[in-house]
C-alpha cells in the first residue's frame, strides 16, 4: 500500500484545478497585459480568479495580489510593514519563535538592517498567549506577524484576539495562513489582519502560485521591479494557468470545508488512538486547537530520519517537520521553541493528511509505525540507556 501522509509539504493537484488550467496552456494563452482580444480574454480569466480568491477569505478583489507562493507573500508583507514603519521612526517587529523560515529568515535579514526583532514564546502546547503580544508592543512597533496555524505541529493561534490587540494599538498585523487557508475557515474581517499570505499547493492547487491579501490603504513595497502587473506592485507576466488553477482549488476547498474537516478529523483520531500508546511517545501541540489533518509525535530513543526512511520502504510518505528544512540535521526549531528536549525532538514524525486519504490508510500507518519504532529501538544505544535509567 502507498500512503501519502505529507500533505503539509504539498498536496495532489485536484481534478477541478487541472481541468480549469489545461485550456489556458493551449487556447487562452494570451498575456493579460496585452490590449488585443486574446490578451483581454486572458485578463478576464485573471480577474475572475481574483474574485474567487477574495470571496474565499471575505476580502475585496482589489485587496488580492498574486505571488509565486507563500514565501514571496510573507517577504513582501513583512518588508512592506518594515519600510513603512521606518519612515515613521518605527523599527520594532514582533513575531514568534516558531514561525515558518520564510518569516524568520526575513526578520533576520531586517535585523541586520537595524530593525529590532522580538520573538514571543509559545507554551508547551505550541500556542501563543495574546497578552504576550500586548505587552511586547511599544511605541516603536510597526508590525506583528504571527502564523494562523503552525506548519509542523498544526496548532491554531488566537489570531482574532491578536488582531484585536493590534487594532487597539494601531500596529499592522500580518498572518502567514499558508497551512490554514482551504482547511479551516479563514475570514480576514474576523481575524482583523492587515495582510495575509497563502499558497496554492497546500490546498490542491498548483505549485508556483500564491496570493497576498493587503487591506485597502496599505501601499505595498515592490520586491520585483519591471512592468505594471498586479497594479504595479508585482512585476512580471502573471502565471495565468497556475493562478486560475489556484482559484478553482480554493473555491472547491471552501465549498467542501465542513465535510472535509469532519472526515479528516475522524481519520486523525484513528492515528492518535493507534499511536499514542507507543511507549515513550508524545504528541506535540494542542490536540484541540489544531488543524484537522496534522499530527506531530516524538518517539524517544530513535532518529527521525531513520524512521522516515523505513516508513517509506513500507510505502508511507511522511516527514519529520517542514519540507523547507529537510536537508538540515538540526532538530526542529518549532519543537525546541515549545520546550521539547533536543534528544527527544530528534525522533519526531509529522503525519499530515487530508480528504484524499482513507481510514484504511490510517489503519495501515497505525500498524506500521509501532513496528518500525520497535525495530529501531532494538539496536539503539540511546534506548538502552533510557531503559537502564528506568530500572
Amino acid at each position: 500500500m502507498r500512503v501519502y501522509a505529507d500533505n503539509a509539504a504539498t498536496t495532489k493537484l485536484s481534478e477541478k484545478a487541472l481541468e480549469t488550467m489545461l485550456p489556458l496552456f493551449t487556447e487562452g494563452y494570451g498575456n493579460p497585459s496585452s490590449l488585443h482580444s486574446v490578451g483581454q480574454a486572458a485578463k478576464t480569466e485573471l480577474e475572475k480568479a481574483r474574485e474567487k480568491v477574495a470571496k474565499a477569505i471575505n476580502a475585496s478583489f482589489k485587496e488580492i495580489y498574486f505571488t509565486s507562493g507563500g514565501s514571496e507573500a510573507d517577504n513582501q508583507a513583512i518588508r512592506t510593514a518594515a519600510y513603512q514603519g521606518s519612515r515613521k521612526g518605527k523599527n520594532h517587529i514582533i513575531s514568534s519563535a516558531f514561525e515558518h523560515h520564510a518569516v524568520l529568515h526575513t526578520l533576520n535579514a531586517l535585523k541586520k538592517e537595524g530593525f529590532e526583532i522580538t520573538l514571543v514564546k509559545v507554551n508547551e502546547n505550541g500556542v501563543i498567549n495574546p497578552d504576550d503580544i500586548r505587552f511586547a508592543i511599544t511605541d516603536k512597533t510597526c508590525l506583528v506577524t504571527i502564523m494562523t496555524a503552525n506548519n509542523e505541529v498544526g496548532t491554531i493561534q488566537p489570531v482574532e484576539e491578536i488582531g484585536k490587540i493590534c487594532r487597539e494599538k494601531g500596529v499592522l498585523f500580518h498572518t502567514d495562513a499558508v497551512q490554514a487557508v482551504g482547511h479551516i475557515p479563514v475570514d480576514v474581517e474576523k481575524i482583523g489582519c492587515d495582510m495575509l499570505s497563502s499558497s496554492a499547493h497546500k490546498f490542491h492547487g498548483p505549485k508556483g502560485a500564491g496570493f497576498l491579501y493587503v487591506r485597502k490603504g496599505i501601499i505595498l513595497k515592490n520586491l520585483i521591479e519591471g512592468g505594471a502587473q498586479e497594479r504595479g506592485k508585482r512585476a512580471g507576466t502573471e502565471n495565468l494557468p497556475a493562478i486560475v488553477g489556484m482559484a478553482a482549488a480554493l473555491e472547491e476547498a471552501v465549498n467542501n470545508l465542513e465535510e472535509n474537516e469532519k472526515k479528516v478529523s475522524s481519520m486523525k483520531k484513528i492515528l492518535i488512538d493507534g499511536l499514542s500508546g507507543i511507549e515513550k511517545s508524545r504528541i506535540n501541540g494542542d490536540t484541540e486547537k489544531s488543524l484537522p489533518g496534522t499530527l506531530n509525535m516524538c518517539f524517544e530513543g530513535i532518529e527521525g530520519e531513520s524512521l522516515l526512511l523505513l516508513l517509506d520502504s513500507k510505502g508511507i510518505c511522511a516527514s519529520s517537520g517542514s519540507a523547507c528544512t529537510s536537508g538540515s540535521l538540526e532538530p526542529s526549531h518549532v519543537l525546541l521553541s515549545m520546550g521539547v528536549p533536543v534528544e527527544i525532538a530528534h525522533g519526531s514524525l509529522r503525519l499530515s493528511i487530508n480528504e484524499y486519504n482513507t481510514p484504511e490508510e490510517m489503519e495501515y500507518i497505525v500498524r506500521c509505525v509501532p513496528e518500525v519504532v520497535s525495530y529501531l529501538r532494538s539496536f539503539s544505544p540511546v534506548w538502552d540507556e533510557i531503559k537502564k535509567e528506568e530500572k
